[in-house]
């Protein structure tokens, strides 16, 4: 008789934000251990097959989002969220610092039932908190479909790290990642 069991196989699940420019989002969720891949694209609006001056031009309903895939086991749904909440801007409308336009607005696109009722009722909980200046404006709503962005944003602050809009804008919300969640990265050195 053998006595050997299979490993336990864990199915990676998928979590789909928008906090403003997909280039921060990208690198502030790489950085967590437990999340295999984070994609920056588009979603939550209708147009099929976006491109970012599209996008950009707000004529889609997209926002720029990241499409993460984590295991569960390692980082729950709820501290990605937690996260998210806490390293940009709930409570400003189709804004982020000086990017504005709806495509920066705050929104959870939900890959469950699961996700939408946990979304749901940590936005009631922060809300009721009065932890942030104003409420929260973050959309939550299913995904319908993630569109991938083109190339030249994929992992855009690991190949452009010295660039001005990545040491003004990313790497403050990077360094406030490190002082707040250090014991969640994967490396807590790590630039990105």
């Amino acid at each position: 008789m053998n006595n050997l069991t299979a490993p336990s196989l864990v199915i990676p699940q998928t979590a789909v934000f928008g906090g403003g420019c997909f280039w921060c989002t990208e690198a502030i969720f790489q950085m967590l251990r437990g999340v295999t891949k984070v994609t920056p694209g588009y979603a939550g609006g209708d147009k099929e097959n976006p491109n970012y001056y599209q996008v950009s031009e707000e004529k889609t309903g997209h926002a720029e989002v990241i499409e993460i895939e984590f295991d569960p086991t390692i980082i729950p749904y709820e501290i990605l969220l937690e996260i998210f909440w806490n390293l940009h801007d709930p409570t400003t409308l189709n804004q982020q610092g000086a990017d504005t336009g709806t495509q920066y607005r705050s929104i959870i696109l939900t890959t469950s039932s699961e996700q939408q009722v946990l979304a749901e009722t940590m936005k009631q909980k922060l809300d009721a908190a009065g932890d942030f200046a104003g409420p929260i404006v973050t959309e939550i709503k299913p995904l319908k479909k993630f569109y991938l962005a083109e190339e030249y944003h994929q992992n855009y602050y690991k190949n452009n790290e010295y660039q001005p809009y990545c040491q003004v804008v990313i790497s403050p919300k990077l360094q406030k990642l490190r002082q707040k969640y250090s014991q969640l990265l994967t490396d807590p050195n790590q630039i990105a």
